[in-house]
């Protein structure tokens, strides 16, 4: 007789459920005040309500869900407090990210880095609004990834994620998120290995990015 297959720990099965609402919302498809129905997700994903259960629990934990009882999950509204709370906490550590990435740059980097800004140029001038978000935001993150630090980097995918409806809720209509011009001067001082210049720019570049959004006083 053969023996049964054990079962798949809920932990595993989640994780898919987690991954698909973390990354709805880092991409945009998410909005913030969506619901999030249980029985739609078990359809949806083939699991159960436990496993739907501990993905959103685990999701609002890293306030990207907001569970209230006797209502269910939503996926989060950000409070502008919030708001502040999480630029405060990019500045710290993206400062620290791209002292990192200074010391360990490589030639190959920054034209990777350069790629990405024609990139991002590219879909400015085109008036493509979602490509130019997620490029924005994979711009930061990839910095994060060339601080070799993968703490850090875990950190920040995070932050970015709330900033997604952070950006969703308060960016004044036809503002851009991030600033083009910003990210080259970013570049061009990591290029030249100077952290503590791209530290200072960063600290400009998040302030100027917080003081371009609506938020209430």
């Amino acid at each position: 007789m053969k023996a049964s297959r054990p079962a798949e720990p809920s932990e595993t099965l989640d994780q898919g459920v987690y991954e698909a609402i973390f990354n709805g919302v880092m991409h945009g498809r998410l909005k913030p005040g969506t619901r999030l129905q249980e029985a739609s997700l078990c359809e949806q994903f083939g699991v159960s309500r436990t496993v739907v259960r501990q993905a959103l629990r685990r999701l609002s934990e890293v306030q990207i869900v907001d569970i209230v009882a006797n209502k269910g999950a939503a996926v989060a509204t950000p409070s502008p407090k919030e708001t502040r709370d999480v630029f405060a906490a990019r500045r710290a550590i993206e400062g620290a990210i791209v002292r990192e990435a200074a010391r360990r740059i490589e030639h190959g980097d920054v034209e990777r880095l350069k790629q990405r800004l024609r990139a991002e140029h590219d879909a400015l001038h085109e008036q493509d609004h979602p490509r130019w978000v997620a490029l924005a935001g994979g711009f930061h993150l990839a910095l994060a990834e060339l601080s070799g630090n993968a703490v850090l980097q875990r950190m920040l995918t995070e932050l970015m994620t709330r900033c997604s409806l952070i950006v969703a809720l308060y960016e004044a209509p036809g503002e851009a998120s991030c600033e083009h011009d910003e990210h080259a001067r970013l570049v061009e001082l990591l290029s030249l290995r100077d952290g503590n210049a791209a530290a200072d720019e960063m600290e400009r570049h998040l302030l100027a990015l917080e003081a371009r959004l609506q938020l209430p006083a």
